[in-house]
């Protein structure tokens, strides 16, 4: 009798190949970490090369990115339709400027109130209290859904602005307020004390704010994208295809529900404290409803339920009306205010509404879905690569990655 047990009937042993084992140590699978690190170091030695403009709207950007992110798990990933954004943005904004800000003033600002604690008590407290109001809403959002969870929501931003409007002594009033500068532990972001300098080039609020930008944002979309891919995250996303099948499989709906709308507020709250950093201060006409529709202008253009999708629309928005305003005098048919011809902002306008149409026409996915069209063209069959279906050390395919799911209404799940 032979000491080697015969395989079954009908089955084949076959020994690792050498384009299996290929497979597995391919290069391609270090490009996107390497890609990644490569851009983090482009955009830490960027304040060494570039202007100060392109600072400040890097940092506009950075606070945007948050917001939309914080937009996209609510609506995008759990499919609650929200026109609130620019009311918890000023729940930050306000919350920070009155912790930190100073009592007093000159005129008509002499009624103004603050606690003069140190800025980051301020960032804490708005996140928090943004996070709280969210809370306090989920409730009417667990009973409503789509275009009517989206008018209930439309309310908060007229009572925002209203109470911007009126309650002067926090808010500043019609005029608004100025935002105090952010310093952490005696580290000051927003003036040149203490002076810094980094390779002969001084380094003041423009580069500070910066990397400061470039932190909270990274952590921010880091904690979305380990959020989408943990238990939680996946029961958000089955609440965004059926809650009722959600329900049957033990998803507590009105629970999750709650919570998606704390993170997205608090996302929000942080967004709104940076806003008022980024322009130094804030004012009732920047919490209005056109900045919610701008923040769903650039999840919908990103992709609905991408986190890095909502990063490049956040980008988009937000930057195209700096970049038409610097560069007014040399673009055509745009012009400065006052001059003739469109100005940079409704350019910009005319350009976001061009691309959200073309966007729902030919790519409902948004930046996200073109991303991944290409990813999947670049892995059909027959294309050479050691892992396509058929060849040798072919594998079974893959699940999508759980932080870029399809755009809602899309045919690929």
């Amino acid at each position: 009798m032979s000491d080697t047990l015969s395989a079954p009937a009908g089955a084949t042993r076959r020994p690792p190949t050498a384009a299996g084992s290929a497979a597995r140590r391919s290069p391609a699978r270090f490009v996107k970490p390497l890609l990644l690190v490569a851009a983090l170091l482009l955009l830490l030695v960027l304040p060494l090369y570039v202007e100060e403009f392109w600072l400040r709207t890097g940092f506009a950007v950075a606070g945007a990115i948050v917001g939309a992110i914080g937009l996209n798990l609510l609506v995008g990933t759990t499919g609650q339709l929200s026109l609130a954004h620019a009311f918890f943005l000023a729940v930050g904004a306000v919350s920070y400027t009155f912790v930190s800000g100073e009592s007093g003033g000159l005129g008509t600002r002499a009624a103004l109130r603050g606690l003069e604690l140190p800025p980051i008590v301020g960032m804490v407290v708005g996140v928090l209290l943004a996070g709280l109001a969210g809370l306090l809403f989920s409730p009417i959002a667990a009973r409503l859904r789509g275009i009517y969870l989206g008018v209930a929501s439309l309310g908060l931003v007229f009572i925002g602005v209203h109470v911007l409007n009126t309650w002067t002594p926090v808010t500043g009033g019609f005029n608004g307020r100025s935002v105090p500068e952010f310093s952490l532990f005696g580290f000051s972001f927003g003036n040149d004390d203490p002076q810094l300098f980094v390779l002969g080039v001084p380094f003041r609020e423009a580069e500070r704010l910066w990397y400061l930008g470039i932190v909270l944002a990274l952590a921010a979309y880091l904690f979305a994208r380990n959020l989408l891919r943990s238990r939680p995250g996946r029961a958000l996303q089955t609440l965004r295809d059926s809650e009722v099948a959600a329900s049957v499989m033990g998803v507590n709906v009105q629970a999750y529900k709650a919570r998606v709308f704390l993170v997205s507020s608090m996302y929000a709250g942080l967004s709104g404290v940076m806003y008022g950093l980024s322009i130094g201060s804030i004012a009732p006409e920047s919490f209005g409803l056109t900045v919610s529709i701008l923040y769903l202008a650039m999840i919908v253009l990103g992709g609905l339920g991408s986190v890095a999708g909502a990063a490049l629309g956040a980008a988009f928005v937000t930057a195209l009306p700096l970049v038409f305003q610097q560069f007014a005098d040399v673009l055509p048919l745009v012009s400065a205010p006052g001059e003739g011809g469109i100005a940079a902002g409704v350019a910009a306008r005319y350009l976001f509404g061009l691309a959200i149409i073309l966007v729902v026409l030919f790519e409902p996915g948004g930046i996200a879905g073109f991303a991944n069209r290409f990813r999947r063209r670049g892995a059909r069959p027959g294309r050479g690569s050691p892992g396509a279906a058929g060849g040798p050390g072919a594998t079974a395919p893959t699940a999508t990655d759980p932080s870029d799911p399809p755009a809602q209404g899309s045919s690929s799940r």
